[in-house]
């Protein structure tokens, strides 16, 4: 049996019964805890095995207290709530019995996670489709198929239902080598990529924490495939030896890893105007604009990335569904600003 010890959050507490100490090990545990878990849940965790008393487990929450009695109580992970639904506005493109395709502003996060329980995109569509979502993909992250960065923009399809779910799940898995998927992707990024357009292809792994990425060797043991298509579409104070301050840049994935736009553009020594994670060497690059081109780029709050069109094939009737976005109100100021 699993050792409940060894699946806490916190090491334990540990209680010593005083002299006086009498009745049953529930009611005096719940007491002595001053609060932090109803009677019930101290009840629960005994029988789990989670008590201690003077060194061994005791599964019995009747068990009389004895003055002397030395309890360690193995604190559990706190539970994930189950996301609610919330009254938060989406931009639907479309909508039909099998998906909805929306587009997501910058700053909403996908799915509830740690520090982000309320106020997602999953909590916007449980209010939104009500008891359809219930149990596909999970209970976190219900019909979702794929996901943009809190602070990317863009195109995203959601799963209305279990045949759309593992329809779309298999599609966005295949990144589109054998059917219709398509993602596209407008980023500005510091410097112009040599070349108008090009691929890289690196491995991505994690570096060194739960979320962000660096480029890996091919026989690294967390190395995972990552292609990205990339191609400049303007280019911003640009000089005579075909260099320039910035460039948009139209980025296409053959797989679908996370940050993959945000750390290849980074490993190619142009990383996306406003990232803090992969960019940050780079914000002095605003010293060389006018004074009002600088203030708009320094005041600019995320990476500038755009997931402006997505093609998928219609989990129910086959059809190639395409579907585009214009650039957001804070991209074009902050490309109009590097034109100037």
């Amino acid at each position: 049996m699993n050792d409940p010890f060894k699946q806490t959050a916190a090491p334990g507490k540990v209680l010593t019964a005083q002299d006086d100490a009498s009745g049953r090990m529930d009611a005096w545990l719940t007491e002595q805890m001053d609060g932090l878990f109803s009677r019930n849940r101290i009840k629960a965790l005994i029988e789990q095995g989670a008590v201690r008393v003077n060194g061994k487990p005791v599964l019995e929450p009747k068990r009389k207290v004895q003055p002397g009695d030395v309890f360690e109580i193995g604190m559990p992970e706190p539970e994930d709530p189950e996301p609610k639904g919330e009254d938060i506005p989406l931009d639907v493109l479309y909508e039909d019995n099998d998906v909805i395709v929306l587009i997501k502003p910058p700053g909403l996060v996908v799915h509830p996670g740690a520090g982000n329980w309320t106020g997602t995109l999953v909590n916007a569509l449980i209010h939104h489709c009500g008891d359809s979502l219930s149990g596909i993909g999970g209970v976190k992250r219900p019909g979702i198929v794929h996901r943009l960065d809190k602070d990317t923009s863009g195109v995203m399809v959601v799963a209305k239902n279990d045949l759309a779910h593992r329809h779309l799940s298999d599609q966005f898995a295949d990144h589109g080598r054998t059917g219709p998927l398509e993602r596209a992707y407008a980023a500005i990024v510091w410097g112009r990529p040599r070349g108008l357009r090009g691929t890289i292809d690196a491995p991505l792994g994690r570096a060194g924490d739960r979320i962000k990425r660096a480029v890996k060797k091919h026989d690294a043991d967390d190395a995972r495939e990552a292609i990205t298509h990339y191609e400049v579409t303007e280019r911003y104070h640009e000089k005579p030896d075909a260099t320039a301050l910035a460039a948009m840049v139209e980025c296409r994935l053959e797989t679908g890893r996370t940050h993959q736009i945000r750390v290849h553009m980074a490993y190619i020594g142009h990383p996306l105007v406003g990232d803090a994670d992969y960019g940050a060497a780079f914000r002095t690059k605003s010293n060389l604009l006018p004074d009002a081109a600088k203030a708009v780029v320094d005041r600019f709050p995320r990476q500038a990335l755009h997931a402006f069109m997505l093609a998928f094939e219609h989990p129910a009737t086959g059809e190639t569904m395409r579907f585009a976005s214009a650039l957001p109100d804070d991209m074009l100021e902050l490309a109009a600003a590097l034109k100037a």
